[in-house]
């Protein structure tokens, strides 16, 4: 779709793991900026598609997670006319990003600074909040519409596009698994990690995408998916067994492996061998997810 284009960010070395979307108007709008070490990615990808950091005006980002936002103060210094856009509970840690830092080297400790470092602040005259019902006009015809989303997270927006009928879901509709697409299946699957999951915000959510009756999805992770309701209705399916699992795990390792069966189970199901590239990323977000679950359930015990 010439409208929407995604400039691969190859986070944490993955093709197809995390993008920038781009809407090119008379201006330029970037979705979401990835970690730092793909902002040199993003420069490149802008430059193959003839737009030029400086033609760059908004930058939005659906939350604050590193994998989303982390290279939004690199991008910035390329991109001397953009504003960031951001829900509000995420702009002063845009500012000041200490906190995102502590908790991120927390949960991937040394391989952090490989990840995604340099977390840059932002200054402030460069952020914008945005909430539950605010439009922002980028064209002639053509208006973002922003929505307040948690489930993922509780600074998460989902953004509407008026031109495609499109929703980019950032993480709270879960993550497009298109990597066993030379096995014919696409799958999809809820992304639980931590601080802030809450399984039924999340559901709220994925109930008032429903509701929008979209033509299109922009996943975060990763790719457009012109099936709506295949996707949500999958991700919906997950939701339960995700937590049902954690409950039934007695610690980080036993519920990364509980889930990993499940999804296993389902891939060999769908004729996807156990030899497939796509467990090395499942590998990796199955241990994410499990600690969000078990940060989810201390909160729910408490």
């Amino acid at each position: 779709m010439k409208s929407v284009r995604l400039i691969d960010g190859y986070d944490m070395g993955f093709a197809g793991r995390t993008g920038t979307y781009v809407l090119q108007e008379e201006t330029t709008t970037l979705i979401e900026t990835g970690p730092s070490p793909s902002v040199q990615h993003i420069k490149k990808g802008l430059s193959e598609l003839g737009i030029k950091t400086e033609e760059v005006e908004r930058i939005v980002l659906t939350h604050i997670h590193l994998d989303h936002a982390g290279g939004a103060g690199l991008l910035l210094k390329e991109c001397p006319n953009a504003t960031i856009y951001v829900h509000p509970k995420g702009l002063r840690h845009l500012a000041d990003p200490s906190r995102l830092e502590k908790g991120a080297r927390a949960v991937y400790g040394e391989q952090f600074d490989d990840l995604f470092a340099p977390i840059l602040p932002i200054p402030e005259e460069r952020l914008v909040a945005v909430s539950e019902g605010d439009a922002l006009e980028i064209g002639a015809d053509r208006t973002l519409t922003f929505y307040d989303t948690p489930g993922h997270a509780k600074h998460h927006i989902a953004i509407h596009d008026s031109k495609t009928n499109g929703l980019f879901t950032g993480d709270t509709a879960g993550i497009r698994y298109h990597q066993t697409e030379d096995c014919g299946v696409t799958f999809y699957l809820p992304t639980t990690s931590p601080n802030q999951f809450d399984p039924e915000a999340m559901q709220q959510s994925i109930d008032r995408f429903s509701d929008m009756k979209c033509d299109y999805l922009y996943f975060g992770h990763y790719g457009t998916c012109d099936e709506p309701e295949v996707a949500l209705a999958e991700v919906s399916r997950w939701i339960p067994v995700f937590v049902e699992e954690a409950k039934n795990g007695s610690s980080v390792r036993a519920i990364e492996e509980r889930l990993m069966k499940r999804v296993s189970e389902h891939l060999r199901s769908c004729g996807v061998p156990d030899t497939h590239s796509v467990y090395q990323l499942l590998k990796l977000d199955m241990k994410v997810c499990a600690m969000g679950l078990v940060d989810y359930l201390q909160k729910v015990r408490a």
